[in-house]
């Protein structure tokens, strides 16, 4: 979240300037670390979320592009989704979900299931989204290729000395760099196609109604990619045991009963998967975790300048929880290969 603080007076001009009136008080809401939101109560009892788009990380017109092109079109469709009541760059208003409520981390395999079946019906309700291409709000985002490419500039350039202090992590990724190309080989070869994805695919993104009907938010990054990244990303969250940045390795593991969760979730929703997609789920859970690690040794070596870092090793201790996440699901490959076989 942003650490600037707005005056009453700059957030009751956004609320204005889209016709939001009569409101009763405006506070701080969410745990998002990227833009500013806030929680709009109103003297008619109706409430709003105000956002405040942060224009250094995203293109803030391409972005407003693509949230409006896909809440309209999941509208037309009669699915649920985050309806958007004003958008002023770099200010917008949701109407607030009322009656849903979303969780920080996945405790059981059912939260999993129920998070994965989400971003598959979400995936699944975009795949007719009618021509233009959405616009790529970060290009390269989950591109290992691209990812390699940046780790090598920062450990030849080493900035801060600390290159000698990582030759294990370096050594672990080196022997992988092969396989880190699949997907993005596969993909310009046609043999996995492009499709609309969300590349945020936390279980806090995935709200969840008393009824039981779940709707995806936080659209900012939905654009152009592979449905494996978005399926690899909820494997490197929902299976961890540990935390991002847990010091002790021994903690570090995937679980398999919440893997087999996500598979049995994302698969009843994913009709549109073709036969490649199906037959490189499990690996995608090694290949985004594997990206994530480089990442993180990436920004390590070059100053911590990208991730918000606690203390001078804390990128670095993410880097290995990452790999020690890699070593367990390859250790688990013929397991894990198996679950989505049966699925």
């Amino acid at each position: 979240m942003s650490n600037r603080n707005y005056s009453r007076e700059e957030l009751a001009a956004a609320l204005d300037s889209m016709g939001i009136a009569g409101y009763t008080d405006i506070s701080r809401y969410g745990s998002g670390h990227i833009n500013d939101t806030f929680k709009v109560e109103t003297e008619r009892g109706t409430r709003f979320i105000l956002q405040r788009v942060n224009s250094d990380i995203f293109p803030v017109h391409i972005l407003r592009d693509n949230v409006l092109r896909v809440t309209r079109h999941l509208k037309s469709r009669g699915v649920k989704s985050l309806e958007v009541v004003g958008y002023n760059n770099p200010w917008r208003a949701y109407q607030f979900l009322e009656g849903y409520h979303s969780v920080d981390l996945i405790t059981d395999p059912k939260e999993a299931e129920v998070a994965a079946g989400a971003f598959a019906k979400f995936q699944n309700d975009l795949a007719d989204l009618p021509p233009p291409r959405l616009g790529e709000i970060i290009p390269k985002f989950h591109d290992t290729v691209d990812r390699l490419r940046l780790l090598d500039e920062a450990a030849k350039a080493d900035v801060k000395g600390r290159k000698a202090s990582v030759a294990a992590e370096l050594a672990f990724i080196d022997a992988r760099r092969e396989e880190a190309a699949k997907i993005v080989t596969m993909m310009a070869k046609g043999e996995i196609p492009e499709r609309i994805t969300h590349n945020d695919t936390k279980i806090n993104n995935v709200m969840l109604g008393k009824d039981g009907s779940t709707v995806v938010i936080d659209l900012d990054t939905t654009m152009p990619g592979s449905a494996l990244y978005d399926f690899g990303d909820m494997v490197r969250t929902a299976t961890a045991a540990a935390a991002e940045d847990e010091r002790d390795l021994s903690k570090v593991y995937s679980k398999k009963e919440y893997f087999e969760a996500l598979v049995k979730g994302y698969l009843a929703g994913a009709k549109f998967l073709n036969e490649a997609e199906r037959e490189n789920l499990a690996f995608s859970g090694r290949l985004i975790t594997l990206t994530i690690g480089i990442r993180f040794l990436t920004d390590y070596l070059a100053g911590d300048t990208y991730f918000r870092t606690a203390y001078e090793e804390h990128n670095l201790v993410r880097c290995r929880t990452q790999l020690k996440m890699v070593e367990s699901m390859e250790a688990q490959k013929e397991e894990y290969e198996a679950i989505v076989r049966r699925g």
